[in-house]
């Protein structure tokens, strides 16, 4: 639970087998948690919508309100550290940290009523590929915080994203679901846009975070990452919250379970899974961050566009039209593009390093 976030190869020994272990189990867990909450979260909070919901701070908040299911894991981490050394602090995280995953909480909070107010006007598989140019952000302000190198492989992955997009803005009636209108249409694309923005920004910030805890001299374990997704969490939720509450969304909620098209029963169901899932998103994110970098995390979130894309149709009958061909396609590409330069850069890097390693 308390592993140790990875460094480079030069600032300290190979790892015992054993960390080499639980690195790699903690990278499949987070790629796991990630893929679900990226393939699930979206299909149940469009399916709330499609059904009869309307509550769009209601959405956001289930984006994050299953922050509470992040106190389990992180009670047993404490009492674990409490077992080896009874004067163990019960917070890991210093305070100007919390305070920092307390602003990127808000930042959360508000990306999440973008988003959910993005998709209650889009389908699903148009606002998968918009969240897709979320990576194209990514890199951007990952070069500007965190110094992450620009390539000509990643610029031209950014291009293509970003021309998916404009393809999809120039056929905005050939998708839009029944009773939305082309003005709330347009509304719905910019919002869902200025969502992927918002993450494409936090997710930096997050990995700024991590460096300045480290650069504390505090150890930055798996631990310490999950106080500050709990605590994000918790800011997030009490963001929307504030806005249900001026909204009187707690008091429309037992009527539109009501009048809801598949049943009371599944409207409740709808929205303690879609918490459960939104938050296997975010805490696989900030863990990706963790074991990995940012950027890994832009390109996981990415590359199940197309899975996402498959369970919209099959699932909530939504078209598929050519022009989201089209931009899907555009998408992988850029994703395909990135990625190869990734796997170039750190083919490259680890020849460098055999290289140094023999001349020493």
């Amino acid at each position: 639970m308390d592993v140790e976030a990875p460094k480079d190869s030069d600032q300290r020994p190979a790892p015992p087998a054993r960390g080499k272990a639980m690195q790699r189990f903690l990278v499949a867990l987070n790629c796991g948690m990630l893929t679900l909450g990226t393939t699930g979260g979206p299909l149940l909070s469009r399916l709330y919508f499609s059904k009869g919901g309307h509550r769009k701070w209601l959405s956001a908040w289930l984006e994050t309100g299953g922050w509470p299911l992040l106190l389990l894991p992180v009670a047993a981490s404490y009492l674990s550290r409490r077992a080896q050394d009874p004067s163990a602090l019960v917070v890991l995280t210093p305070p100007r940290i919390l305070l920092a995953a307390a602003g990127l909480g808000l930042a959360t909070g508000a990306d999440d009523f973008l988003y959910a107010y993005g998709l209650s006007f889009v389908p699903v598989s148009t606002s998968a590929i918009l969240i897709s140019t979320q990576l194209a952000f990514t890199v951007f302000f990952a070069f500007l915080i965190v110094r992450q190198r620009l390539t000509a492989l990643s610029v031209n992955a950014v291009a293509l994203l970003t021309v998916g997009a404009v393809v999809l803005g120039l056929h905005v009636s050939s998708d839009r679901p029944a009773g939305v209108s082309k003005g709330q249409y347009w509304l719905g694309f910019l919002l869902t846009l200025a969502a992927a923005a918002l993450y494409g920004l936090v997710l930096p910030l997050i990995e700024l975070t991590y460096k300045r805890a480290a650069g504390g001299g505090r150890v930055v374990t798996y631990a310490l990452v999950m106080e500050m997704q709990l605590v994000m969490g918790f800011f997030a939720t009490a963001f929307c919250t504030v806005g249900m509450i001026v909204n009187n969304d707690f008091q429309a909620i037992s009527r539109e379970a009501q009048a809801f098209e598949l049943g009371e029963a599944r409207y409740y169901t709808v929205l303690v899974w879609s918490a459960i899932l939104w938050q296997f998103f975010f805490l696989g994110a900030v863990g990706v961050i963790f074991c990995v970098h940012t950027l890994f995390a832009g390109i996981l979130i990415a590359v199940f566009i197309p899975v996402t894309e498959v369970l919209a149709v099959i699932f909530l009958h939504e078209k598929f039209t050519s022009e989201k061909g089209v931009a899907l396609a555009l998408s992988l590409w850029g994703l395909a593009s990135y990625s190869y330069g990734e796997y170039s850069d750190a083919k490259a890097a680890k020849k460098k390093a055999a290289l140094d390693a023999q001349a020493s």
